[in-house]
């Protein structure tokens, strides 16, 4: 566990950019720090490693204050990562990720053996290893510094900002890597980010913080979305607060019809307004419309039990129809989620 004992920051020309902050992040959960420019998310990471050492207060690592650690011991401990992965550009990927087991003095077999095992498990062909940073990709990269950073098996990863440089595919990509990795490893992760949408994601634990490095609001995200501590953590959710909310409510149990797919080129005539046309191995094709007959119009679906309901909304607004295609894992249509089905559940979900 992490813990800020009423800590503070103040610089000799007397900006104080971390103001009393006081709160927990529990072991093996992702604590999410956010909040507008100048609110001391960085500043607050740092101190944890002593890269920035408080002014005044206590931080606790598992009840030993870190003020009191040697700064190398101290950083050798805890995992890194930065914006752009901050790698060693004259190294090769291999001997990057082996950089502080090198340091702690393994073998050189034993760390490059340890490197290897990591870049594959943050999803990189072993054939990179041989490669210099330059010769990847922006996300590649990313990945590497996160493999890096997990090389010694640190308890503690701390993550400034780490996807904030690469472009919303990829971002996405590592953001359900990470949390794939955190489902195997279950580190004491502190992540700072701008953006709520990726804090409503990663976290466990959301804590939001005003301009001036004091602590606004620490929650669970969806309590965070529900219960806003004052307007300024409102404001800084957006008004888009309660689509957020829906990525908190299970698609497992809502009801399907499966009396609206058809086989692929039917002529449309029925009494539903809108059927599903599907191939012979039941995967959705298009809907067609009983006023186009034989036009087939585009589908939105969603991953039935395992997508949120906010899934599911974005599933129907991008089918003219209204209705959402659930499908299986394995792609096959488990039936139709109906706009009245939808609408039914979003009411429940409002009613919380």
């Amino acid at each position: 566990m992490i813990t800020f004992d009423a800590v503070t920051k103040r610089y000799p020309d007397g900006t104080t950019a971390v103001d009393r902050l006081s709160l927990e992040a529990p072991t093996g959960e992702i604590t999410v720090f956010v909040g507008p420019s100048g609110c001391g998310k960085t500043t607050s990471l740092r101190m944890i490693n002593r890269m920035i050492d408080a002014t005044e207060g206590k931080i606790l690592l598992d009840g030993e204050p870190v003020q009191g650690i040697d700064p190398p011991t101290l950083r050798r401990g805890i995992g890194y990562v930065i914006q752009q992965a901050g790698l060693f550009p004259h190294r090769k990927i291999v001997d990057n990720v082996a950089t502080v087991p090198f340091l702690l003095g393994w073998s050189r077999k034993k760390a490059r053996d340890r490197a290897m095992e990591l870049l594959e498990r943050v999803g990189l062909d072993l054939s990179l290893a041989e490669r210099y940073p330059f010769q990847l990709s922006g996300g590649q990269q990313q990945r590497v510094g996160v493999a890096r950073a997990l090389a010694a098996d640190p308890p503690v990863l701390l993550m400034d900002e780490p996807f904030s440089a690469v472009d919303p595919v990829v971002r996405t990509s590592l953001q359900d890597e990470l949390l794939r990795l955190q489902a195997e490893l279950n580190k004491t992760i502190i992540f700072v980010t701008h953006d709520i949408d990726e804090a409503i994601k990663l976290g466990d634990r959301v804590a939001v913080l005003r301009v001036g490095g004091q602590l606004a609001q620490l929650a669970a995200p969806k309590t965070l979305l529900s219960e806003p501590a004052d307007d300024f953590v409102r404001e800084f959710l957006g008004r888009d607060r309660g689509i957020r909310r829906l990525q908190f409510v299970p698609t497992a149990g809502l009801p399907l019809r499966t009396d609206l797919t058809v086989p692929e080129g039917h002529d449309g005539t029925a009494d539903e307004p809108w059927l599903l046309a599907v191939t012979p191995d039941d995967r959705p094709v298009g809907w067609i419309s009983k006023d186009r007959p034989g036009q087939l119009e585009q589908f939105g679906t969603f991953l039935y039990g395992q997508d949120p309901l906010r899934s599911a909304l974005d599933a129907a607004l991008l089918s003219p129809s209204g209705h959402a295609v659930a499908v299986d894992e394995t792609g096959q249509v488990a039936g139709v989620l109906t706009r009245k089905a939808l609408d039914q559940a979003m009411m429940e979900a409002a009613d919380g």
